[in-house]
């Protein structure tokens, strides 16, 4: 009870220490809000403003049919474009896509013809290229289906009809994901800087040994850094999930975010220690700096938060399987977007417990032997 009572009261003191820094707090406020914010709608990844310029050489009721089927927000009002221009206009990225539709293409169609049409893409637009062609294929064979149909020439359509039922994200809006992925990032970060600091900070202020002739252990400052600071990040992540994600940018989550609050805590836990444990090598805060910077970069290139792991090379998928950002990274994605319970992601919570164990362990070591060097 006595250890408790000394833990409960260094978590106070940090506590108070944390939020009398305005900029500590106002740093909590900007990276889960504004940056979340930006990370979301700043950079998109999904189809938004196409540009189109169409060649109609036809001129029909099935071609303008077509060209008019492109919705909003998804392609900007398809513009009419000569074949004299079409090269000039696309070497200077005026247009992502051009549509051309030869002559008798809607006689060709109800003859049963299957006349080609043209679609040339700015493959520079790599993300926009790809999934607006998918989008304009959908919407052409559409299209063309619903006009046989009212032309009373249903033997002329496909008699198997592909139906596609998209569950989460229908209209794969980029920022549904981009802003759940920047929480997670920047708990990674704040949990590497918020405890590290503090380590170095009262390193520096010489308050580790006014401390030490309290009543308290090396064990019992460590777990109290790391209750304290991850609790805080961890809140004002779900505050995050809630007015930012859900609320402001739009997001329809689907899974319990009580159960991704526990997660939250087994990685803040995990990422907490790992930051005494690196603190303790580093004896002074720009150092420090430097040495947590490369581990961040790295864990974020290989967590798959910002690319699909399936397409980097399978040594790398190997080493980084059971990295702590990696299992977290997972079991956001499972739980938010998925809609995972807690037996189907229990693997990636004990992964990051037993990381964490072995952090602490480590931590509480490295931080007993810093001490003693001091001393």
């Amino acid at each position: 009870m006595q250890s408790l009572k000394n833990i409960w009261t260094l978590i106070l003191k940090e506590w108070r220490s944390l939020f009398s820094d305005g900029v500590m707090g106002g740093l909590l406020v900007i990276v889960f809000t504004v940056l979340v914010y930006q990370a979301a709608n700043g950079i998109r990844t999904d189809v938004k403003n196409a540009t189109v310029g169409v060649l109609d050489l036809d001129q029909s009721t099935l071609s303008h049919r077509i060209t008019d089927a492109l919705p909003s927000p998804w392609f900007a009002r398809a513009q009419a474009v000569s074949r004299e221009e079409i090269d000039a206009k696309m070497n200077k990225g005026e247009y992502v896509f051009v549509l051309e539709f030869p002559q008798n293409f809607q006689h060709d169609v109800l003859a049963g013809r299957a006349p080609e049409v043209q679609l040339l893409i700015d493959a520079t637009t790599t993300t926009q290229a790809g999934m607006g062609q998918n989008y304009i294929t959908q919407i052409f064979n559409r299209e063309i289906t619903q006009f046989l149909g009212q032309q009373g020439l249903r033997d002329q359509i496909t008699p198997v009809k592909n139906n596609v039922n998209i569950v989460f994200n229908p209209n794969s809006e980029s920022a549904w994901f981009l802003g759940v992925m920047q929480i997670n990032n920047m708990m990674t970060l704040l949990g590497l800087v918020l405890v590290g600091a503090t380590i170095i900070r009262e390193r520096e202020h010489s308050t580790i040994e006014h401390m030490l002739v309290t009543p308290v252990t090396a064990a019992q400052i460590v777990w109290a850094k790391i209750i304290a600071n991850g609790l805080v990040v961890c809140l004002v992540a779900i505050l995050s999930i809630k007015i930012m994600v859900m609320g402001i940018i739009g997001s329809e989550l689907s899974g319990a975010l009580m159960l991704y609050f526990f997660g939250t805590l087994m990685f803040m836990f995990s990422i907490s220690a790992l930051a005494v444990m690196l603190a303790t090598f580093a004896p002074t805060l720009p150092q420090y700096s430097l040495l947590i910077m490369p581990f961040y970069v790295v864990t974020l290139m290989f967590s798959g938060a910002n690319s699909p792991r399936n397409n980097m090379p399978q040594v790398a998928q190997n080493i980084s399987e059971y990295w702590t950002t990696t299992q977290f990274t997972t079991f956001t994605q499972n739980v938010l977007f998925r809609g995972a319970n807690l037996a189907m992601t229990y693997p990636q919570l004990m992964t990051m417990a037993i990381s964490g164990a072995i952090f602490m362990t480590l931590a509480i070591f490295r931080f007993k032997t810093m001490l003693e060097k001091q001393n």
